[in-house]
């Protein structure tokens, strides 16, 4: 008798996707044939060095013929700052805002860090401001000034490094997102049908239940949720661990009774049958027995809110200003969301 929810390899030893509401989907290269031509080599550039996040560093040398080119620096700059405590989840997403840099450089026949000036740091800026993502929607003014943030922080480590005659970024104007409210906030019984969308009876429909009832309840980040580990979990003082989250910070976040319950059903009926390699650590694993990827959690939750007949549209983030926002309404103070959710500012 097999496990509910597993599929048989094909003739060619691969899992096919398996029909349903909550069937896990790879991303096919038609996906990537349908970007932005000019975005490929980034595209592609990012899923290898994805693939190669488990057991490798942010501060590994970049492929380069030429060891004095801006790529080449890379590495040492993403080690130097590994040395000084930055989050490696931080420094990954570092090295590939500078490899798409050192792209759009190459291209314009700028290869040495001695070519960088004032002017060629503006018209970057000026590139982000007009280059679309897969959607066909431009980039936001926050994503365009934390890709600039990180072009400025290596064109400073360029010149402390006396790579450069002097920093070329010195004066860049980063841009200015206004605050805004959330698009969307789900209301209790709207949540609640959200959360009644996975079949419990199933090894992944208990397990995607679990996810939902833990986003609900905690409203902690999607990365957090996918970087949970069983010992992050205390049932006897009814609360998990963040370790490591935004900013490198550690907290505790209070569980509910019913949020622990589900917790406690799925390690035993479904992870336990999910598991295949016995190493493994993570509390929440896909279908092939690893730790749960980050975009099949966007994807788990759009489905989700898309299957439960509400009209709204969102991820996981839609979840976290939920809970927010229904803990406010309750007399929540204003302190303890922030430092439950783990903000730095009270203002965001």
């Amino acid at each position: 008798g097999g496990v509910a929810g597993w599929r048989k390899p094909n003739a060619h030893g691969r899992f096919p996707p398996k029909s349903g509401d909550f069937a896990e989907k790879r991303t096919s290269g038609a996906s990537i044939r349908r970007a932005d031509r000019s975005c490929i080599p980034v595209i592609l550039e990012g899923r290898m060095m994805l693939r190669k996040r488990k057991g490798h560093s942010p501060g590994e040398p970049v492929e380069t013929e030429d060891s004095h080119s801006l790529r080449a620096h890379i590495g040492p700059y993403l080690s130097w700052l590994e040395g000084r405590g930055y989050s490696t989840s931080g420094l990954w997403t570092r090295r590939a805002d500078l490899l798409e840099f050192c792209n759009w450089c190459k291209e314009r026949e700028i290869t040495r860090p001695r070519e960088l000036n004032r002017t060629v740091i503006d018209l970057y800026q000026r590139f982000l401001s007009r280059r679309p993502k897969q959607d066909g929607n431009l980039l936001s003014l926050q994503t365009q000034s934390k890709k600039l943030f990180t072009v400025a922080k290596y064109c400073k480590w360029l010149a402390r490094e006396r790579l450069v005659a002097y920093d070329p970024a010195a004066e860049l104007e980063f841009p200015r997102p206004s605050l805004r409210l959330p698009k969307a906030v789900l209301t209790a019984e709207e949540a609640e049908r959200v959360l009644a969308v996975p079949d419990p009876t199933t090894v992944l429909g208990l397990r995607d239940r679990a996810i939902l009832e833990l986003f609900y309840a905690t409203g902690i980040r999607r990365s957090e949720l996918a970087n949970l580990d069983l010992e992050h979990i205390e049932f006897g003082r009814g609360v998990i661990a963040i370790r490591r989250g935004k900013g490198d910070k550690d907290r505790f976040v209070p569980l509910g009774e019913r949020t622990a319950a589900w917790l406690k059903k799925y390690l035993v009926d479904s992870r336990s049958r999910l598991m295949v390699y016995g190493e493994e650590r993570a509390v929440f694993l896909a279908a092939r027995g690893g730790r749960i990827a980050q975009a099949y959690l966007t994807q788990l939750v759009g489905k989700a809110i898309e299957d439960s007949g509400i009209d709204k549209r969102g991820g996981c983030h839609l979840f976290r200003h939920t809970a927010a926002t229904l803990m406010l309404e309750g007399g929540a103070d204003l302190r303890f969301i922030q430092q439950l959710l783990g903000h730095a500012d009270v203002k965001t």
